[in-house]
């Protein structure tokens, strides 16, 4: 297996920067989501690794080679660089078997016949697909067509797994179902993969680190639960589910420990304390997540001995959703997005208080005091 390193890598079409600048190093056997919404400039990443586009700037090395270099004019060809890919539409060829599918990078490559029977069975049963190496691709259903997919990718044994969308033809049960056995698959072979979502859950669930992207360039960096838990900025905050953003300004900042620094904020109708990253003036203006499923409905009359935040409202819409049931309070700040427990029934009109315990309200920095 190899690693991949993106230095300073750049894309422009004409005036139009589709990837800017990005820096990035997927460690051997290491599995990576690009993540962001559609046009952020994963997909065009994903492509310059490739080797169907070529970078504008910077430099890509797979392992030890250097496959592209925008200054030096190095571009190596896409059927040179040794990668496995898997695609949206899966490409499967209707008029091949199963078995012709998977076995047609090994007879392009001129394999031995002996060797193609061998490589194609070995690959065909670590996705559960031997039973069907007979059958045409038109007769497999969504799944079974991901599945030769994977197989064909795997079946010459690339450096690197590149996957862009995978899954987006699925229906949400195989979806999950399908990540799952490819996260295995790949865990298992230690395989070095880059895969390309804008599903945030399907990042969440598969992978070893996320890159967050948007308008080209990276946002953050980091392990799924860092990345959803601490975000570096509001743009990656709110790209992760309907997260509570308000506006606070900062009265006190203390260091708690080497990572974090506890804030004392107020903002309008409500004030108290908050985590961050990096300490932040008396005076600055900053964005307190609160994310919904860790803020708890409590009567209206709660005491102030309770730690953490507090704002007062009364619930204007309710909505069930099996193990969940979403609540929209509207407070002097405006309205709060709550997910308690289903059965927890609160009635339209229902004063309440909503709490926040301090670890978990996140500031980021306001964008205009980045700028100042």
């Amino acid at each position: 297996m190899s690693n991949v390193v993106l230095e300073k890598v750049s894309r422009n079409f004409g005036d139009f920067a589709a990837v800017s600048n990005v820096d990035l190093r997927v460690n051997e056997g290491e599995f990576v989501t690009l993540l962001g919404p559609s046009g952020c400039g994963k997909t065009t990443t994903l492509r310059m690794v490739a080797g169907l586009e070529q970078n504008s700037g910077g430099r890509i090395s797979i392992g030890n080679d250097i496959v592209s270099d925008a200054a030096r004019g190095i571009f190596v060809p896409s059927e040179r660089r040794r990668l496995g890919m898997v695609f949206q539409s899966y490409a499967i060829w209707p008029h091949m078997t199963v078995f012709e599918n998977v076995a047609y990078p090994l007879r392009v490559r001129r394999r031995p016949n002996a060797e193609i029977q061998q490589a194609v069975a070995k690959t065909l049963r670590l996705v559960e697909m031997e039973g069907f190496a007979q059958r045409p691709a038109p007769a497999l259903s969504g799944g079974q067509q991901q599945r030769v997919a994977i197989a064909r990718a795997l079946v010459f044994e690339p450096k690197v797994l590149l996957l862009d969308e995978p899954l987006s033809n699925l229906d949400t049960k195989l979806r999950l179902q399908m990540g799952d056995e490819f996260r295995a698959i790949q865990k298992r072979l230690g395989m070095t993969t880059l895969y390309v979502t804008h599903d945030q859950s399907e990042a969440m669930s598969l992978s070893d680190r996320v890159v967050v992207m948007d308008r080209g360039r990276i946002q953050q960096i980091g392990a799924p639960e860092e990345i959803y838990r601490f975000p570096a900025n509001r743009t990656v905050a709110a790209f992760f589910g309907t997260p509570n953003l308000l506006d606070a300004q900062v009265t006190g900042c203390s260091r708690i420990n080497g990572r974090r620094v506890r804030l004392e904020v107020v903002g309008r109708g409500w004030r108290g304390p908050c985590e961050a990253a990096n300490e932040v003036q008396p005076g600055q203006s900053v964005t307190v997540m609160v994310r919904p499923e860790d803020a708890r409905i409590a009567s209206a009359n709660v005491t102030n001995a309770e730690q953490g935040l507090r704002w007062f409202g009364r619930v204007t819409h309710t909505t069930f959703r099996g193990a969940t049931r979403s609540i929209i309070v509207q407070t002097e700040t405006g309205e709060f997005n709550v997910d308690a427990s289903a059965i927890n029934n609160y009635a339209i009109g229902d004063d309440v208080t909503v709490v926040v315990p301090r670890q978990v309200a996140w500031a980021v920095p306001n964008p205009n005091e980045l700028k100042s």
